[in-house]
Parts: C-alpha cells; structure tokens; sequence
C-alpha cells in the first residue's frame, strides 16, 4: 500500500511542502507549495516572521491534503539549527524568534570564552565549532540585552521542533537539532545543564529531548479539519535540522568508507564517526559535530559554498548582465584553469556585496592574476572551492574509523556537473552525485522508518538510491 508523508522544509529564503510517497521500495516527491521566509525587525532585532510562516505551512498542508485524496501518513518539519523560540507559562510563544544573521551576537563567542569558560573546554564539553549565532550564545546576547524575556520562558524550542509544536505535537527538543545549540554534553548527548548555569541561563527551560524519528503527537484537528484530512496526521520529528535529515538520505549503499559533501550556499563536508570527534586537533582544524540519524554522529566543517556564485551572479545581473547558472557554469568551463585561488572562507566574502571585485582583489593581494572575464572569475571560485573540499576530506580522513573511498555530493550543488569534476580530480576519488532534494526524501523516508515502513538507516539509504538518478564521476574524468 502506497504510504504518504509530508516535508515541510524551511529554507533561508523559502519554505516547501514536499509531498512523498512511497510504495514497492521506492519514494517519488512533489513540491505542492513554495513560499518565502521573510524576516522582519522588531525591537531592533531581525526575526522570524512566524505568524506569516504558520500561515503558509497550513497551506502547504492544505494543498497535499487535497492533492492526495484527504490523506497524509504523517508530517515533520525542519529548517537550520541553532534559531530558536521561547514559550511561555502558558505555553504561548513569547515574540518572535531572533534570526541568526542578527548582528547582536557579533562578538559573543569572544565574550563568553574571555569570562566565563575557555574555549577548549567549550569544546570539549560539547564538541560544537564556537560561532556567534550558536544558541549557547544567543541566549547569552539575549540575556545581556533583553533578561525580561528570559524571566518568562519556561521552554525553549528549535525552529523545527517550534514549527511542530504548533501543528500539534508535544514540546519536544530532536537530537539533531538540539545538537547545534552548543548546550548538549557531547558525550551523553543531554542537556549541559551546568555549562547553561555557567553562563547564567535558566535551566529549566531546556525540556525532553527525543531521537530522530520519534512521533511527538497527532496534527490539532481544527487544522486538519480546515486543511481537509479526513483523519488524524501523526506529527513526527524525523530530523528536525535540515543537514541531519540530508545526510540521512545519502545512498551511500555501496560497502567502504565514505565522505558527505550537503553542497548548496553553505557546503557542509564531513563523515559519519560512532561517536563525537572533541580532541584539541579537531578545534583547531575547524570541525564541529552534529548528531545524525540512527545513532550517527556527524563530524563537519562548515565551508562557505556556492553564496560566492550566487553574489557574482546577483552583482552581475544588477549591471544588466543577467545569465542563468547553466550559462555561468559553461563560461567557466571555456575560461583558462588553474590561474588563481582564493580561500573560500576569508571573511571578506562573507558579507552580501561587489563579489566580483573582492574576487579580483583577493586574487591580486597575494600576488596571483586577476581574473578578468565572468567567466576567469567563476573558474577561479569552483576552483579554489574543489582545492579546499580535497583539503577538509583529507583532514576528515585523518579521524574516520577507515579509509575514504568515494565522496557523495547531495543537494542543490550536487546539479553543478563542473564543480563535481573539478573535487573529484583535485581529489582522486570517485564522486558521486545526488539526491537534489536531499533534505525532503532524508525527512520523508525518517517519517517511514519512525512508522515502521523502513526498517533502519541502511534500507532507508537502499530506497534513497534506488529512487534517485546518481552521476558518477571519476578522478581521470575530462572536463
């Protein structure tokens, strides 16, 4: 019998509702509603609209229900980590969720590390890369601006979990998403109720925490009943943090070891290790760890990806030089190689801006060519981004409990046939390419395994594949 669930995934700029439905070992999607993510500023903070995201996640529900006869299996939510919101006594949000691009929390990592605790033993107590936006250190910027709404939270919920919560399910924290906050023990993965005293928060808004695809309550009848279910709609928390549901999905079937490349604005590239990776060389190699499905941990780095195509491409067509990716992508296939590098994580590409000039400034600064055409400019980015991938997969590897074999694309980036051709030569391994929609199949087919439709991890990444069309590309590849 064919078993529907529903994705509702929350992206930086827009959200979907992802309809998937399984039947005979394999999951086919439908995109049935997209809608922005707005953000907002009040009291002097950016935010989360939450009122207008609600809205639309209850059509998003609406528009499967109709398109699948009044039936849903179940729905699960997830979006980015580290955001948060707060709920009152009552159980009522106190205001809207302060957004991470937040300038507040500049500066916190350094406050909290110079005062309160080093940053090694942050570290080694909760295995997590120390950045400003975390939700340790959120809070700490809240606290220090606005300890009025502190006073009054009695439960603090993730972005996802919130999202849930107020489709119906119980205030419940997932793994994976609460494993971003910088407040779990890496050890035991529960809450670090001491290192929260420590920093002067309260501890009990921090609430039960649940494995990834565990089910948290039934969908509030009068949205069902306005959505047009005919029935009752677990509510599961499959994966509420979007990388974790991700890698969950990569069809890494195939037996030896194994890297993950989550590629879109970000690049997050890591391994799966059994437990949490908190030795002093990993902080100073940059690697964090996040808990992944079924028991895995995730051990990463966290690079900046294709934002630097996506600033050019929107610098570009500002000045009236407007191309779609596919176009950008063959000028830089016909562009000279190997000219000029650039380290892809300066933190002068952070920021939105001129990304053509910083490019050309960077490359000029250490004494290399200046790309010239949009096309020098972009090869000399896919580049340097293939030079750095090779560069944190040799580190991972330095970690992993056995040799790295072939390296899984997955995600929007996975589309960019160059850039893949580009890490695998640069790397001398295999890659492999796909899912796209990494994210929803990895929470839809977390929804059947918390149902009893997949058995484990291992059939859900043996359906992930047989349901998606994989490239392949070898080292020796022509480009």
């Amino acid at each position: 019998m064919e078993k529907t669930y529903l994705a509702i995934d929350l992206g930086a700029e827009s959200g979907r509702a992802i309809l998937g439905r399984l039947l005979d070992g394999k999951l086919s999607t439908e995109e049935v509603h997209r809608f922005p993510n707005r953000t907002e500023t009040s009291g002097g903070r950016l935010r989360w609209d939450l009122p207008a995201l609600m809205e639309q996640v209850h059509r998003g529900i609406a528009e499967a229900a109709a398109r699948n006869g009044g039936r849903l299996d179940g729905i699960a939510v997830d979006s980015w980590g580290v955001d948060y919101g707060l709920l009152d006594e009552n159980g009522e949000l106190i205001e809207n969720p302060v957004h991470y691009r937040d300038e507040a929390h500049s500066g916190e990592v350094d406050r909290i590390t110079d005062d309160i605790i080093s940053r090694e033993e942050l570290f080694s107590r909760t295995g997590v890369q120390l950045i400003d936006f975390n939700t340790l250190f959120q809070l700490t910027a809240q606290k220090r601006l606005a300890p009025e709404t502190l006073s009054k939270a009695r439960r603090l919920l993730h972005i996802g979990d919130l999202v849930a919560y107020l489709l119906g399910g119980r205030p419940a924290s997932e793994l994976t998403i609460a494993s971003t906050s910088q407040l779990l023990d890496a050890r035991d993965r529960t809450w670090d109720l001491e290192l929260a005293k420590k920093a002067g928060l309260p501890t009990d808004i921090f609430g039960e925490l649940v494995e990834p695809g565990t089910v948290t309550g039934e969908l509030n009848p009068d949205i069902a009943l306005e959505a047009g279910l005919g029935g009752p709609c677990p509510i599961i928390a499959a994966a509420s943090h979007d990388t974790a549901a991700a890698v969950a999905s990569c069809p890494a079937a195939e037996p030896g070891g194994w890297a993950y490349l989550s590629s879109g604005t970000w690049s997050l590239l890591g391994i799966e290790t059994p437990s949490p990776v908190i030795s002093t060389d990993a902080l100073e190699r940059g690697f964090t760890n996040e808990a992944g499905a079924a028991g895995r941990n995730r051990f990463l780095a966290i690079i900046t990806g294709l934002w630097l195509v996506q600033e050019c491409r929107r610098q570009w067509a500002g000045e009236g030089l407007d191309a779609e990716y596919e176009e950008l992508t063959l000028m830089a296939r016909k562009a000279p190689p190997a000219r000029s590098f650039i380290d892809p994580d300066d933190p002068i590409f952070a920021s939105p801006g001129d990304m053509p000039r910083r490019v050309r400034e960077a490359c000029a600064s250490s004494s290399q060519p200046e790309p010239e055409t949009r096309g020098d400019i972009l090869r000399c980015i896919l580049e340097s981004l293939a030079r750095k991938y090779a560069s944190v997969v040799r580190a991972a590897a330095e970690f992993s409990p056995g040799a790295i074999e072939r390296l899984h694309v997955i995600g929007g980036g996975s589309r960019n046939s160059l850039l893949n051709r580009l890490t695998a030569r640069e790397l001398g391994l295999p890659l492999v390419a796909g899912p796209v929609e990494a994210t929803a199949k990895g929470n839809i087919l977390l929804q059947a395994m918390a149902t009893g439709d997949l058995a484990d991890l291992e059939e859900l990444r043996q359906v992930s594949g047989a349901s998606t069309e994989l490239v392949c590309y070898e080292p020796g590849e022509e480009l």
